[in-house]
């Protein structure tokens, strides 16, 4: 348990000591992990936030033609996730095309 950083729940647990010529259940198996008090540690499935096509989608006006030859021309935008120990926050910043400038921001975690 301790060897594969608590990964190992009563199902690889008694897995590994059938292999290794140990008859034991998994009742017995859960037993034990309570008494020593060993909790795995369950990974987090990755997001997924596909849901097909849902509202409006905006006109491509721009054709992946994203040089703007003078400032203010053209503005864009999108929505970054980041995920923490604090929790999901978005990021949503407005660029001018021109030269890069982050026009305006905002972070919100909803």
């Amino acid at each position: 348990f301790e060897e594969n950083k608590a990964r190992y729940g009563k199902r690889r647990i008694k897995a590994e000591l059938n292999n290794r010529d140990y008859k034991i259940g998994f009742k017995k198996v859960r037993r034990l992990m309570k008494k020593f008090n060993l909790k795995a540690i369950c990974s987090r499935r990755k997001y997924k936030s596909y849901k097909g096509t849902v509202g409006k989608i905006a006109d491509n006006i721009l054709n992946r033609n994203f040089v703007a030859t003078q400032p203010n021309q053209k503005w864009t935008t999108d929505v970054t996730e980041f995920s923490g120990p604090f929790g999901k926050a978005y990021l949503s910043p407005i660029l001018d095309m021109f030269n890069g400038e982050v026009i305006a921001w905002d972070l919100s975690t909803s």
